[in-house]
């Protein structure tokens, strides 16, 4: 595909990939800055006069409003966050921060979460202004930093120093929802009306040091596998939610299978399963192991990081759980903690998203669903915004999208950005 012939939102998302915006976590990340700029000047060349908050060296965040035909009306905030998990090229078929677009896809890290949908947004309002048409009402179209570290250094700061620029708005959209699966060769849209809550914890084992060569009962390292094996063996119990119930449900009228089984019931989602079956219950999942300096010298402390994700308001018996699971030798260390969400789905606003699905992909079923992981949504519920997952995507039935967040060859078909552009550009007309 050249140069020319290539659809706006793709060289938008594949430009922003080029961006190397990768962080680590705990402060320690390339920055946002490039990337925040580059979107405030498509958003300038729009017409719009973008506002950038950099609370911290290169964490930058961007922000316009996009005046709407009906100014009584709330606002609504339309978001994404410019940063993306780290990629280890060697593991990868191409650069991850090439943007290569082959066999029909845009390849690169952020080309399922999210810049596919940052894309989205600024080429879908590009149409409305272009043509001189105004959305319904007002957007807040805001672009985040950190959002892969729990916002704490992005959208938490924020809503805390820039409340003024979501004022008048009560509801908003972002990422992971609004995209197809297929369920027994029948194609239905998720969107996204909860979230779990996410307690990142540490593992602190405390034991003697010592020469590598001694008999040595007191040894931290053994106490902390042994901690982290008995976690990560925990089978968690299914606990359904109001939103995990009706995700249920319409997968069961959708297959005529029943659902009392809801892993079965899931398995029946085909690539997206293991993203189903992990809203059921608490997942708690051992992600790296910090210990010693030296091969024959015992360290006195070793370490590991669990990320757990928890149903709504089950924070505090899990966190219980888990320190009954490691025994007390074992320190519990809370690194970062939000909430959960679970909102209905009902309203104007979800009928709207509804109705703009159904207009590009007729008779289609859209299904709600609890996400088993995270948004910047959580820090905007904090001054009182219900947000959503729409980032309207119409995929292949055999392409794994859901197992590519945060995985190896991350890759959105081309045809499915164009397509949630013209779903976006329709909902921000109607709604």
């Amino acid at each position: 595909m050249s140069e020319s012939s290539l659809p706006e939102v793709v060289r938008i998302a594949r430009d922003l990939i080029r961006i190397d915006t990768s962080n680590w976590g705990g402060g320690k990340a390339n920055g946002e800055r490039e990337a925040a700029e580059y979107v405030g000047a498509h958003l300038e060349s729009l017409g719009l006069a973008p506002e950038y908050f950099e609370p911290i060296p290169r964490r930058t965040n961007v922000m316009a409003r996009v005046p709407g035909r009906d100014r009584s009306r709330p606002a609504l905030v339309v978001h994404g966050h410019l940063d993306v998990v780290p990629a280890m090229a060697d593991d990868w078929s191409v650069d991850p921060f090439a943007g290569e677009i082959r066999d029909g896809m845009l390849w690169g890290r952020g080309a399922v979460d999210m810049k596919n949908m940052d894309a989205m947004i600024l080429a879908s309002v590009g149409d409305l202004l272009r043509a001189g048409e105004q959305p319904e009402r007002d957007l807040v179209l805001a672009f985040f930093a950190d959002e892969e570290n729990g916002g704490v250094e992005g959208s938490a700061l924020v809503v805390k120093d820039r409340p003024e620029w979501f004022a008048g708005a009560t509801e908003a959209i972002s990422e992971v929802g609004g995209y197809s699966i297929t369920v027994d060769e029948r194609r239905a849209y998720l969107l996204q009306v909860g979230e779990k809550a996410l307690i990142w914890i540490r593992l602190v084992a405390r034991g003697r040091a010592g020469h590598g060569s001694r008999l040595h009962p007191e040894n931290a390292l053994t106490k902390l596998s042994e901690a982290v094996a008995a976690i990560g063996r925990t089978r968690w119990p299914i606990r359904l939610t109001p939103t995990t119930e009706a995700l249920l449900a319409g997968l069961s009228d959708l297959t005529g299978r029943s659902a009392d089984d809801p892993d079965a019931l899931a398995a029946a989602a085909g690539p997206a399963e293991a993203f189903l079956a992990s809203t059921f219950r608490t997942t708690a999942n051992p992600t790296v192991l910090q210990a010693g300096y030296k091969h024959n010298v015992i360290p006195e402390r070793a370490e590991a990081l669990i990320d757990v994700r928890t149903l709504p308001g089950t924070e505090d018996d899990v966190l219980a759980e888990l320190q009954h699971i490691v025994g007390d030798d074992i320190e519990i260390e809370i690194v970062v903690r939000d909430i959960g969400m679970e909102t209905p789905f009902r309203g104007d606003l979800v009928d709207a998203m509804v109705g703009a699905l159904g207009r590009h992909d007729p008779g289609v079923p859209v299904i709600p669903y609890l996400l088993g992981a995270g948004t910047d949504n959580k820090a905007l519920a904090s001054i009182g915004i219900t947000g959503y997952g729409f980032a309207p995507l119409q995929l292949p039935a055999e392409l794994d999208f859901t197992g590519m967040f945060h995985g190896v060859d991350e890759r959105v078909p081309v045809d499915s950005l164009s397509f949630g552009q013209r779903v976006l550009a329709d909902l921000f007309r109607t709604c």
